[in-house]
């Protein structure tokens, strides 16, 4: 049972919990770290964990941990498997090979990926192993080895479930319905800290509170995802905000906002078409916007139907659209004729899993047989040469068939209508290797923690949420396990949010016709993002962009927002969705004017560039990418006070060497100096290692 109290600032009356630790986000990294503090805590002499930790979250399952994946989610992890030998060391050198990735980070991402792995295994996610109890890998896209594994399309669902019920099985409270508005900081011995949260109660929005609590907390780990509604053409769930607003007011530094992730997926349902939904070879074609006129549009931009299906084929293992993959009709060509057919001729696109692609245009029929060496032999190894794409889809992964059906689907007798969508940032917030950002005291872990860097192996991001949710338990239980603030003392630190978001909400209920309308901006952002900072990007266009998105800030501070109906969440909400954007922009314009060019999952066009197809218009003429900044890392940090952002460059932190002797590290575990980052850490044992308990 968590403690209760209750703060007075002027007449407002606040809720008040006092625990050692908030975990914000309910998804598999954040489950992860509750679950993982609880036993560390209890392994370090904690004898009720449960009373000092809380998952707090705006909807149980409603983020992408719990409803994204593909046709069989990737976990990456250390090979396990076969002949050929796996390191850390060879482990972390992939995870930082795409540039702007901090080799310390990488490196305890690699030396901790099995012990995240086999956890997950014995709380119940079913990973497949082979009669001997070894785990099977195969190769994703960007792996030089065979390091992936699924538990089928529902991969991190399944870890989101297993992750819950053991926060049941610890009796960890999970307040569902809280959106956070603002980190509670204090600035101590020449650094800011945290120390605790304002949230709204999405359940008494109409209160005379406002629904507002405070978390009065030694700890913030934030684990509440990538920023779902920044663009309108998006894979993510709908209402998944990820917050970056109340990270950016906090002081927190971001970096490589750059580096989101684009690729294909259905728009109805949202979900990623990687895997075997391309190897199986589906037909391609799109629509006038009613529905008419069909086009096997694909068609005459390729000299054979071998080339244009074997491409097809190898989006599914190449599957985010990749500038170096455009050239001489390679796999991310099809991406940028799918854009253009949506932009530029105003047309939907389709994929039918009912039939082959049709040859018009003078291709040929098509036959397996004519395919690439490398699909044919894939898909005869797979023994996946029936004669239609449903059908082989269903022979190497029928669950990819059902879970479209429990989606309202059935890809047997209709075709799914697609797009390029956003569907993840590669950035977010600076984080040492203990997940620790620059505010102490406060984690991030997860997508929002973004240690990817330009570009990753496909589900390295469950490993490094996996991992770093560990690794931020194992700093909270053994240094940060001291109480918080008096809750007196919280009045000082929290009352000018406090009297900040009260001020927010009154203007937003008392709103007239001058304010904003907060739906109408929304679409406006996320238009805004989806043409100029998507897949294709211009120096021009996000230089405009930025100074609508500008205009657009201004007005909203001047003027407010208001929202259709009674509240004030969903203007809250936008307000926090516009300063985010910003963040990205500011951050895209810095790149492309340090000469970044088309890089990671991005194209930057350019009239003096080369074009990816002598077809094309000029439109599509692009800046090939400058490799030598891949040795850079953009930082970002907004200044409340001064309402600007600040952008510097900062070199990726490398590999780190040097070898370990067991007797002096047995030691340095005994004492918990290995937990210990700083001088003055006090840094505190297992329980089996204390003085005390050994002589109990």
């Amino acid at each position: 049972m968590l403690q209760r109290s209750e703060l007075d600032f002027d007449g407002l009356k606040l809720p008040v919990f006092s625990l050692n630790t908030v975990v914000v986000g309910s998804g598999a990294a954040g489950l992860c770290c509750a679950a993982r503090l609880w036993r560390e805590m209890a392994q370090s002499g904690v004898d009720h964990p449960e009373r000092e930790i809380a998952v707090v979250t705006r909807g149980m399952g409603a983020g992408t941990s719990h409803n994204a994946g593909s046709d069989k989610q990737t976990y990456y992890k250390l090979g396990t498997h076969g002949s050929e030998p796996d390191t850390p060391h060879d482990f972390a050198e992939t995870l930082t090979a795409g540039g702007c990735a901090h080799g310390d980070v990488a490196l305890v991402e690699a030396e901790n990926s099995l012990r995240a792995f086999y956890h997950l295994v014995e709380i119940g996610v079913p990973f497949p192993h082979n009669a001997r109890g070894g785990f099977v890998g195969y190769k994703t896209d960007l792996d030089p080895r065979q390091r992936g594994t699924s538990a089928g399309p529902w991969t991190s669902r399944f870890m989101v479930r297993k992750l819950h019920a053991e926060i049941n099985r610890c009796g960890i409270p999970i307040l569902d319905g809280y959106h956070v508005l603002a980190v509670v900081c204090e600035q101590e011995e020449g650094q800011r800290q945290a120390r605790g949260l304002l949230c709204a109660d999405m359940s008494r929005e109409q209160e005379q509170d406002h629904g507002l609590v405070l978390f009065n907390c030694r700890n913030v780990v934030m684990a509440g995802g990538g920023p779902g509604e920044l663009y309108s053409i998006s894979v993510y769930p709908k209402g998944q905000m990820g917050p970056y607003a109340a990270m950016l007011e906090a002081g927190a530094v971001a970096h490589n906002l750059t580096e989101s992730q684009f690729g294909l997926a259905s728009l109805g349902p949202r979900w990623n078409l990687s895997g075997t939904y391309q190897q199986v070879i589906p037909r391609y074609y799109s629509t006038d916007r009613g529905g008419g006129d069909v086009r096997e549009f694909l068609n005459p931009w390729f000299d054979s139907m071998a080339t244009l299906a074997t491409d097809i084929f190898l989006k599914g293992y190449q599957w985010p659209f990749d500038p170096d993959k455009v050239p001489n009709h390679g796999s991310s060509l099809i991406d940028v004729l799918l854009q253009n057919e949506m932009i530029n001729r105003g047309r939907r696109v389709f994929v039918d899993f009912r039939r082959n692609p049709i040859a018009t245009d003078g291709l040929e029929e098509f036959r397996l047989q004519a395919l690439g060496g490398e699909a044919l032999t894939y898909l005869q190894r797979s023994g996946a040469t029936q004669p239609t794409p449903i059908e082989r889809l269903a022979h190497m992964n029928q669950p990819s068939i059902d879970l479209y059906r429990e989606m309202g689907v059935d890809l047997r007798n209709e075709p799914l209508e697609v797009g390029v969508c956003n569907q993840h940032c590669n950035g977010g917030f600076a984080v040492d290797w203990w997940w620790e950002s620059n505010v102490r005291h406060l984690f991030v872990v997860g997508e929002l923690a973004g240690t990817h860097g330009v570009k990753r192996p496909g589900g390295s991001a469950l490993n490094s949420g996996q991992v770093g949710a560990l690794r931020a338990a194992q700093r909270i239980a053994h240094v940060y396990h001291e109480d918080g603030s008096p809750v007196e003392e919280l009045r000082r630190l929290a009352g000018a949010s406090v009297a900040r978001f009260a001020e927010d909400i009154g203007r937003v209920k008392s709103a007239g016709a001058s304010a904003l309308d907060c739906e109408r901006v929304k679409g406006e952002i996320q238009e805004r993002m989806s043409r100029f900072a998507g897949m294709v990007r211009s120096p021009a266009g996000v230089k405009g962009a930025l100074a609508s998105g500008r205009r657009q800030w201004r007005a909203i501070r001047e003027k407010g927002l208001r929202q259709r109906d009674a509240g004030h969440l969903k203007a809250l909400e936008v307000r926090e969705l516009t300063l985010a954007h910003l963040a990205f922009l500011e951050a895209i314009q810095a790149l492309l004017q340090r000469g970044s060019g088309s890089r990671g999952s991005h194209l930057v066009t350019d009239p003096s560039g080369l074009l990816p197809h002598p077809d094309l218009g000029d439109e599509w003429k692009f800046l090939p990418e400058d490799v030598a900044l891949r040795e850079e890392i953009i930082e970002i940090t907004y200044d409340a006070a001064g309402d600007r952002f600040e952008t510097r460059v900062t070199s990726p932190r490398p590999l780190p060497t040097g070898e370990f002797w067991f007797e002096n590290t047995w030691a340095e575990f005994r004492d918990a100096r290995i937990f210990q980052n700083r001088p003055s850490d006090k840094p505190r044992p297992y329980r089996i290692w204390i003085r005390e308990a050994r002589e109990e």
